[in-house]
C-alpha cells in the first residue's frame, strides 16, 4: 500500500520511513506542506500528516484539500501541540486517527495497520463488525444465533457509522444524515437513538467525544 508522509522533522521522518518500508509499505516523504499539496490528487492509500509544518501550509490545510476532492485515502495526523484541541479539529475535518508526539515508531505502525484495515470496508451486502453480521440489503442483523431487531432510524444510524468508521461527527451532522434536512426538532434525539442502539448492540465500540459528538471504532 502507498503512504504519503508529511513531516518537517527530517530525523523523525527518516526513522518512520524506514520502519514503514520495513513493513512493506511504499512510502514517500514530504518535508513541506506546499510540496505535498502538489500531489493531493495522487492515488494514495494513507496520508500521515504533521499538523504544524515549517511553511505556510499546515496539516489541516492538507486534510481540507483531500476532503474537498473527495479523496478515499485514510488520514492519520500527528501533533505536539494542545492534544485535545488538535484531536477535535482534526477529527472534525475528517481524519481517521490521531497520534500525539512524541510517539514510538511501533505505535504508529499499529495505528497505520488498524486504519488501513478499517478503510477496506467490504463491498458485499454483508458486513461483519464487532461480532455482528449485518445484511445491508435485507436489513437484518445476526449475532451468533440471535437476530437483532432495529427500527429504521436505528439501522440508518448504524449504517452511517459503518460507512465512516473511526470518524467523529457532531450531533447536527448525524441528524442531517439520519433524519434528513427537513427535520427541525432538537438534536438531542440523536442521543436517545444512540442509547437505544447501544442497548441492542452492546458490543459496538461507539465512543463519546465529550463536547463534540460520537464515532464508531
Amino acid at each position: 500500500m502507498k503512504i504519503y508522509y508529511v513531516e518537517d522533522e527530517q530525523d523523525l521522518s527518516e526513522i518512520i520511513r524506514k520502519y514503514l518500508t520495513r513493513e512493506g509499505f511504499d512510502v514517500t516523504v514530504f518535508s513541506k506542506g506546499k510540496e505535498a499539496m502538489k500531489h493531493i490528487n495522487d492515488d494514495v492509500d494513507l496520508w500521515i500528516l504533521d499538523i504544524m509544518l515549517a511553511d505556510e501550509i499546515s496539516g489541516y490545510d492538507i486534510i481540507r484539500a483531500l476532503k474537498e476532492r473527495d479523496s478515499q485515502a485514510a488520514i492519520i495526523f500527528t501533533s505536539a501541540r494542545d492534544q485535545d484541541l488538535d484531536k477535535i479539529i482534526g477529527l472534525e475535518l475528517g481524519s481517521d486517527d490521531y497520534l500525539a508526539k512524541p510517539f514510538s515508531p511501533r505505535e504508529l505502525i499499529l495505528r497505520v495497520k488498524a486504519v488501513l484495515k478499517r478503510s477496506q470496508l467490504p463491498k458485499s451486502e454483508v458486513i461483519v463488525h464487532d461480532g455482528y453480521q449485518i445484511n445491508i440489503t435485507k436489513r437484518e442483523i445476526v449475532e451468533g444465533t440471535n437476530q437483532i431487531e432495529l427500527t429504521n432510524k436505528e439501522f440508518e444510524l448504524l449504517i452511517f457509522f459503518l460507512n465512516h468508521i473511526n470518524q467523529a461527527f457532531d450531533r447536527e451532522t448525524i441528524l442531517k444524515h439520519v433524519w434528513g434536512d427537513n427535520y427541525y426538532g432538537s438534536d438531542r434525539v440523536v442521543d436517545d437513538l444512540l442509547r437505544r442502539l447501544r442497548q441492542k448492540m452492546p458490543n459496538l465500540k461507539i465512543e463519546t467525544i465529550y463536547g463534540y459528538g460520537y464515532r464508531l471504532l
